[in-house]
């Protein structure tokens, strides 16, 4: 889908994200450095009752901000729930800009914090950045680590790396089916979740080719699970409650 923006700057204040129009908007260029968390005030309520260390935690947070500005997007860790930025519904990118320095900054860091969690997909506006763009891999490595049975009852299979930018997804198999599901924005917990069997997704890869991909089993999932983040949506969104868990509750018992 070709999308052409009049809007150049996203800004991402604590009560939320708003367009705002630029007169000096270039139709190739994103300004990405705009688009950063600004943190709301802190409010004294004159309670005496914080320990001293949280006292302390926070002159030395303090300090540390006077000292080294905070880091802008996209970042190199995931954004957790409670981040405006993860209930946002992302903005396409102009097609033009997709091999852009910007846009390719976005997608390598994408790549980069996924591989270094080891999770199997991501979405931009987990790092921080509202647009449109997803990343998924699933490599022979993690494969080999799940049994022959989890393999086949989850619909386990290899996948190289896939971008996708501008993604439009296509329900191929309207049954669904449940399994746990996790997520790094909600980190520490899983819960069931239901997703269609078969879908289809076409948009545009890191170098603004058009294709298009069928995908089942569990990379149906990843698909699903990852679009949702580019409309604000959550895997607690459509999970079934009674099965959201810590999943390190056994730990805290012990």
């Amino acid at each position: 889908m070709t999308t052409k923006s009049s809007v150049s700057l996203l800004q991402l204040s604590w009560i939320g994200f708003r367009l705002r129009a630029c007169s000096s908007f270039h139709p190739r260029t994103l300004n990405l450095a705009a688009i950063a968390s600004t943190r709301p005030p802190h409010i004294s309520t004159g309670c005496r009752s914080s320990s001293s260390n949280a006292k302390v935690r926070s002159y030395l947070q303090f300090v540390k901000r006077k000292i080294i500005s905070p880091p802008c997007p996209p970042y190199s860790h995931v954004c957790q729930v409670g981040d405006p930025v993860l209930r946002s519904h992302a903005a396409a990118v102009d097609p033009a800009a997709v091999t852009g320095p910007e846009v390719q900054k976005v997608i390598r860091t994408m790549v980069k914090v996924m591989r270094k969690l080891e999770c199997v997909g991501l979405s931009a506006p987990q790092i921080g950045v509202p647009l449109r763009i997803l990343a998924l891999e699933y490599p022979d490595r993690m494969l080999q680590e799940s049994s022959p049975a989890a393999r086949e009852l989850r619909g386990l299979s290899a996948q190289p790396l896939r971008v996708f930018v501008n993604p439009q997804l296509r329900v191929l198999d309207g049954r669904t089916v449940l399994f746990q599901e996790a997520c790094e924005s909600i980190s520490g917990f899983s819960a069931t979740v239901p997703r269609y069997l078969s879908v289809e997704v076409s948009g545009l890869n890191e170098k603004g080719e058009a294709v298009t991909w069928q995908a089942n089993g569990w990379s149906a999932r990843v698909l699903q699970h990852e679009m949702d983040h580019l409309d604000g949506v959550l895997y607690i969104d459509r999970m079934d409650s009674k099965t959201f868990v810590n999943i390190n509750w056994q730990a805290h018992n012990e």
